[in-house]
């Protein structure tokens, strides 16, 4: 890490000369490229000068560890504890952004989620997953509009779909691909015995005109009054919008919006992203031997993670990560894990899914 970081520092010193030359400065196609690198990369080198600054306090406390005043030496461990604890938080931080960067990240995402085994409890756990999702974009500025909701009777998720948009979204979304498995007493169960079921979520980058193109003649596009759980109407227009695309078979619907036309605009979004991702995992079927330890592959048949209820901690099974912090978790405090993933997506140490 050291060595890149060292590179870098050197690298910003060039950038630096580089942009006060008047020849680089006549240049303004040049210039501007430059500058665009020196922004890039000033912060991590701004936290690279922070790191040997504490580096060189930790071992000036170390050394006073071997003084032969007692108090000294108290306050030389205490002081050390809290520079190692800094220490370890900035190298962190240092290597979120070493991470090589996917050209996707800067994607927003189509999230999904689907009730799967596990009957009312199932839909109820996609219900909890929902509002999770909702605080984790609420703590990380990020919009999320809700595109479709189908809801069971007693207030599940049988389907939900939405849009997220924001820095990185898909950066951080899109090892969340896959199936969340739960294990509690459901509100249902009188007798208190611990259920699994599980729930599934996808996760797609919006699609730019770029990535995919539509025919219209390809789609088949009703209108239709929207409903809410149980199949009473929410609204007396038909601005509910159900698209389906022909040579796919892709249906998507949407009724968030009181306007059919910003629920056309929603489900076309849904839509291109959808086509892209059928025809994108069509074309790497042929490489799923060597994609098999890697997240975020769109293969939503497997599980990724377990949340226990009873014992308070959630575990992602393709990193090894358990977290005894399962109410805040659900609370959207799900950083810490994304940023796992994220290193272990970067530098290939993912464990195969079981």
């Amino acid at each position: 890490m050291e060595e890149k970081l060292e590179a870098l520092a050197v690298r910003f010193e060039e950038l630096q000369n580089l942009l006060a030359d008047p020849d680089c400065i006549a240049d303004q196609d040049k210039w501007q490229k430059l500058a665009r690198e020196h922004a890039e990369i000033s912060q991590t080198v701004e936290l690279y000068n922070q790191y040997k600054a504490l580096k060189g306090a930790v071992e000036e406390a170390t050394e006073l560890l071997e003084s032969d005043d007692e108090e000294m030496r108290e306050l030389a461990q205490t002081e050390l504890e809290e520079l190692r604890e800094k220490l370890e938080k900035l190298e962190q931080e240092i290597e979120q952004r070493l991470i090589p960067t996917d050209p996707m990240d800067d994607k927003n995402v189509v999230l999904e989620i689907r009730a799967g085994t596990g009957g009312e409890e199932a839909a109820l756990f996609g219900m909890d997953l929902l509002k999770m999702y909702t605080k984790l974009c609420e703590s990380m500025g990020w919009k999320m509009e809700l595109i479709s909701l189908s809801q069971t009777d007693i207030g599940g998720v049988k389907e939900a779909e939405c849009l997220i948009s924001g820095a990185k979204v898909y950066r951080y979304l899109k090892y969340e691909s896959g199936v969340h498995r739960v294990q509690r007493i459901p509100a249902t169960e009188s007798g208190g015995r611990i259920h699994t079921s599980a729930a599934t979520v996808a996760v797609l980058p919006e699609a730019d005109d770029v990535d995919v193109t539509i025919n219209q003649n390809d789609l088949l596009i009703e209108t239709h009054r929207s409903s809410g759980a149980g199949g009473q109407h929410v609204n007396k227009t038909e601005s509910a919008i159900r698209m389906v695309h022909i040579p796919t078979g892709i249906v998507v619907n949407c009724q968030d919006e009181r306007s059919q036309i910003k629920n056309r605009e929603k489900a076309m979004k849904v839509m291109k992203a959808r086509v892209a991702d059928f025809y994108r995992s069509a074309a790497e079927k042929e490489y799923s031997d060597s994609r098999k330890s890697q997240v975020g592959s769109g293969d939503r048949s497997e599980r990724i993670r377990t949340y226990n209820f009873p014992q308070g901690r959630v575990t992602d099974h393709r990193i090894g990560l358990t977290l005894y912090k399962l109410d805040e978790f659900m609370l959207g405090d799900m950083e810490q894990m994304l940023n796992a993933l994220v290193l272990a997506g970067s530098t290939g140490s993912l464990e195969e899914r079981e």
